[in-house]
C-alpha cells in the first residue's frame, strides 16, 4: 500500500527534524566549548565562564541583526515598498493570503530587477517585509505566484528568521572561540607539561579547526529544512501543490543572476539568486543553503490530492 504523503506530514516531518538538528547543534556547541575550554587550562567553572563570554559576545553580534537586518537586506537589494494603489492585485494577493494564515499583513516591496525571485524577513509576523522582483511578476502566472507569496508567508509565520538567528548564535559562539584558542597558541597559554592538559590541547586544537567547518554545515542544514518546510506550510495556505511546484521549475529554469543578491543574502530567496553556482554532488550539496529543486518539486507532487 502506497504511503500517503499530506501537506501536514511534511510540515510535522520538517519541523522534528529541524529541532533534532537544533538539538544536536546545542549539544556540539557544549562540548565544543568543554574541549576548548579545558584546553586553555581552565576548570569547569572557567569553561562555564568562557561559554558565556561567548554567548553574550555573539549575542550582541545577532541582536542587531536580528533588530536591523531585514532593513539592511531591503536597503541592499534596491526594493521599494508597494501600497494598494500602485500595484492592486498584488496587495489582494498577499493580503487574502494573510488571512487564510492567520498572519498580519506583512509591507510589501518590489526590486527591480528582471531576474524572478522573491524573500521575506522580519523578526517576527508583526514585523516582516516581502519582496518580489519585477521578473516574477511578469514571468509566473497567478497561481504560481501565489504558491510562491504562500512560501515566503510561511517563512514569516513559522518565525524562521527567528531560529537561523538562534543557529548564528551558536555558530558565532564557536567561531569566536575557536578564533581566541587558536590566537591564544601564539602566547603559550596553558599547561603543557601535564600529559592530560596536552590530550586536551591535542583535541582543542583539532576542534578549533575543524568546529567552524561543521557548525557552519549545520546552520546550512537547518536552512535547507526551513525551505522544506516552508514549501510544506505554503501548500496549506493555497491548497495548491502544483502552482509551487511549477513556480520553483521556472524560477530555477531561469538562468539570469539576480544582481542585488550575495552570498550573504542568499539563503532569504526562495531559489538561490546566485544562479550556476550551485554546488552540485552530495558532498558539495551540503554547501547549500537550498535543498535541490529537484527534491522540492518531489515533495510537493507527493502532496498531490493529499492536500487536507
Amino acid at each position: 500500500m502506497a504511503t500517503v504523503n499530506t501537506a501536514w506530514d511534511h510540515v510535522s516531518g520538517n519541523v522534528f527534524k529541524t529541532w533534532v538538528i537544533m538539538l544536536f547543534f546545542s549539544m556540539f556547541t557544549v562540548a565544543v566549548i568543554y574541549i576548548i575550554a579545558q584546553g586553555f587550562g581552565y576548570g569547569e567553572i572557567g569553561g562555564l565562564g568562557l561559554t558565556g563570554f561567548a554567548l553574550i559576545m555573539a549575542g550582541i553580534m545577532n541582536f542587531v541583526s536580528y533588530f536591523w537586518s531585514d532593513k539592511i537586506v531591503l536597503g541592499i537589494s534596491g526594493a521599494k515598498p508597494v501600497d494598494e494603489k500602485s500595484n492592486k492585485e498584488l496587495y489582494r494577493m498577499v493580503e487574502n493570503l494573510c488571512v487564510a494564515g492567520g498572519l498580519p499583513k506583512p509591507k510589501i516591496y518590489i526590486m527591480e530587477d528582471s531576474a524572478p525571485n522573491a524573500f521575506a524577513t522580519g523578526r517576527d509576523p508583526k514585523h516582516a517585509a516581502i519582496a518580489f522582483t519585477t521578473g516574477i511578476l511578469q514571468k509566473l502566472n497567478k497561481q504560481e505566484l501565489e504558491g510562491v507569496t504562500a512560501h515566503e508567508l510561511s517563512h514569516v509565520g513559522n518565525r524562521d528568521t527567528l531560529v537561523m538567528t538562534v543557529v548564528s548564535v551558536l555558530v558565532g559562539t564557536i567561531a569566536l572561540i575557536s578564533d581566541f584558542f587558536l590566537r591564544s597558541l601564539w602566547f603559550g597559554r596553558g599547561d603543557r607539561d601535564n600529559k592530560g592538559q596536552a590530550i586536551f590541547m591535542i583535541l582543542a586544537l583539532v576542534a578549533a579547526i575543524l568546529a567552524p567547518i561543521i557548525a557552519t554545515l549545520i546552520q546550512l542544514a537547518v536552512s535547507r529544512r526551513r525551505e522544506l518546510l516552508a514549501d510544506a506550510s505554503g501548500v496549506l495556505l493555497t491548497r495548491n501543490p502544483d502552482g509551487l511546484a511549477a513556480a520553483l521549475l521556472k524560477i530555477s529554469g531561469d538562468r539570469e543572476p539576480l544582481e542585488a543578491a550575495n552570498r550573504g543574502t542568499a539563503h532569504l530567496y526562495i531559489v538561490n539568486p546566485l544562479k550556476g553556482k550551485e554546488a552540485m554532488g552530495f558532498l558539495a550539496g551540503l554547501f547549500n543553503t537550498h535543498p535541490p529543486i529537484e527534491v522540492r518539486v518531489k515533495a510537493l507532487r507527493q502532496m498531490e490530492g493529499h492536500v487536507s
